[in-house]
Parts: structure tokens; sequence; C-alpha cells
């Protein structure tokens, strides 16, 4: 028995929404279940909704509508597994970070049925369907979708590099009331005991790669360049030295738990790179970061953190006047 895969549309232009579903709605078994202009309104129809599809728009022309790849990254904090996320744009410029986001696919504005026709196929592909193109899934089929791009843990334990996947955020505690980070070296054998091995590396001339992988993307960074992590909400904002900011979808608290010196946590919202920190002013409780104009600030839980920073910092070929 055939059934069909439901989408939502979310585009600030009403006319390209209703090209858009034209277009899927020409295909069987794809029927459209909603439509917004906004981010707020979309995510109120995907979540009412529960779609298979999301056609989102991410270079609106009205900027007030507040669409951009963004939407993506707050689906994660309300579903296990997201919906598939197709993007829907008048120039590709986007498709690096849509790539990044793990989308299913890009589709350039106005969507062209022969275009649609190979996320279709694309489709019988991951279901593995005799037909190469065909419009109808079978229930069968269906059953498999949960399957399909299920992001998991995965533990490298002959890599010296940690993969680090959006799994379990919806059960991943909130709480920035843990007990603080020691600031000590991670001997060459320590191990965490997180579902996910942070391990350091094997030699001293190699540094440790941090992998950020989401739906078979793979991201890699070389600790050395992250200045300092921050919260946002159930996902943490990765700020490297060149300016760059990678989301990897586990919480400060995650990342607190696997990393160990020179990285330490300062604040609720803040993990830094004591090798970055080129000011503390305790009257102030701000940390300036070396080479930029960014102040973290430090809480009074975490005063013994950055006490601790501070008698690092002195303990080295260190002079004070």
């Amino acid at each position: 028995m055939n059934r069909n895969f439901t989408f939502v549309i979310i585009d600030d232009n009403p006319e390209t929404v209703l090209k858009t579903k034209a277009i899927a709605e020409s295909f069987q078994n794809f029927s459209c279940v909603g439509t917004a202009t906004n981010y707020e309104d979309g995510m109120d129809c995907v979540l009412e909704k529960n779609p298979a599809f999301i056609f989102l728009e991410v270079n609106p022309e009205n900027k007030e509508s507040n669409l951009s790849m963004g939407f993506i990254n707050e689906l994660y904090r309300y579903f296990p597994v997201i919906p598939k996320v197709i993007i829907t744009s008048h120039n590709n410029e986007s498709a690096f970070e849509a790539i990044k986001h793990g989308v299913y696919d890009y589709l350039i504005k106005p969507v062209e049925q022969k275009e649609f026709r190979k996320t279709i196929a694309r489709l019988n592909r991951d279901f593995n369907a005799v037909s190469p193109i065909v419009s109808a899934i079978t229930s069968e089929q269906l059953a498999t979708i949960e399957e399909i791009e299920e992001p998991i843990f995965e533990q490298e334990e002959n890599n010296d590099h940690v993969i680090i996947e959006p799994n379990e955020i919806l059960n991943s505690e909130t709480s920035e009331t843990e007990e603080k980070l020691d600031v000590i070296p991670l001997n060459a054998d320590e191990k965490s005991n997180s579902d996910v091995t942070f391990t350091n590396v094997n030699s001293k001339d190699k540094p440790l790669t941090i992998c950020v992988k989401s739906y078979g993307d793979y991201r890699y960074i070389n600790a050395n360049d992250v200045c300092y992590l921050q919260a946002d909400n159930n996902s943490t904002d990765i700020h490297l030295a060149s300016g760059e900011m990678i989301t990897a979808f586990k919480t400060l608290k995650h990342f607190e738990s696997v990393l160990k010196y020179p990285f330490v946590r300062i604040h609720n919202s803040y993990i830094v790179n004591i090798d970055y920190v080129s000011r503390i002013h305790t009257g102030n409780a701000v940390c300036h970061i070396k080479d930029t104009t960014t102040k973290l600030p430090f809480s009074k839980s975490y005063k013994e953190n950055i006490d601790a920073i501070i008698n690092t910092i002195a303990s080295g070929n260190y002079l004070e006047i």
C-alpha cells in the first residue's frame, strides 16, 4: 500500500511557495501540509505537522523573515532525527554551508520538475528501490526512513581524533552546575568516561584533531586553533583563531567532560583555551582573547579555574613587571 510523504514549505516569497508546492505535488505520494513565510511561523508549522521533508529558503528577500541555516540548528532541539531538509534558493552561494548542515538536497528557484525528479531518484537509491526513478514509494520502503542517515556515536580507538555527532540531543542535560574542570594536562593513556572518547595524541609533534561529524560530513579541526567554546542551548559554537565559527550539536557540559588542558571552563556559557588568553581582568571579571576584541565573562563559581589559569601562565617562561 502506498503512503504519502508530507512536506512543508518555508519561504518568504508567496509566489515561489506556490511554484514549489505545485512541482512537489506533481509527484505521487508527496503532499504539502503547511507553509510559512518567516522563521517563527515556520518552526511552529514543522512542530505541528512533523513533516518528512522541509523546503527551506535560506537567502530570503525579506530579511525580517529571519530565515537562514540557523533554522536547521534549531530543529535539533526538538527532533532526535530531524526531517529531511531541501534548501531552495535563487543562487548557490550557501551550497557549501548547506552541505556542512547535512541538508538532503539544494535546489535553485524556481524549482524545476526535472531537478526534483533527481531528488526522488536519490530517495529511491536510499530506500534501495528496484526502479531507478519512480514517484510511488511503498510502505516497506517508508519503514526504513528512520534508519537512513540516523546520527550515531562513533568511537575511534586507533585514530587520534574524536568524532562528535548530533545524537541524543533531547536527552542531554542542560544543567550548568556541574563539577568544575581540573586544570591539568591529559596523560597520553588517559581516557574520558564519556560515550565519545577524547584521546590525546601519540606524538608530541602531532596536535589533537577534533572531528565534528554530521550526516556523513566530516569537519576536522585542529584543537590548537580553537580559541573558545560558547554554549548555545543544546549546541555549542566552536570559535577558531581564524574567526570562523563551527556549530557542534553537543552541550557545553559534554565538551567540559571530554576536553582537558588547555581548555578550561570559566562560565556557564564558556570554555576557553588558555593559550589564547591575552588578559584577565579580575575586577571586571572578563578574559580577553588574543588578537581579537572578544571579552569572555567569567563567573564566581569558576573563580578557582581563573586562579589556576593565572598560576599556569605564571609557571612558564614568565616575567611579571
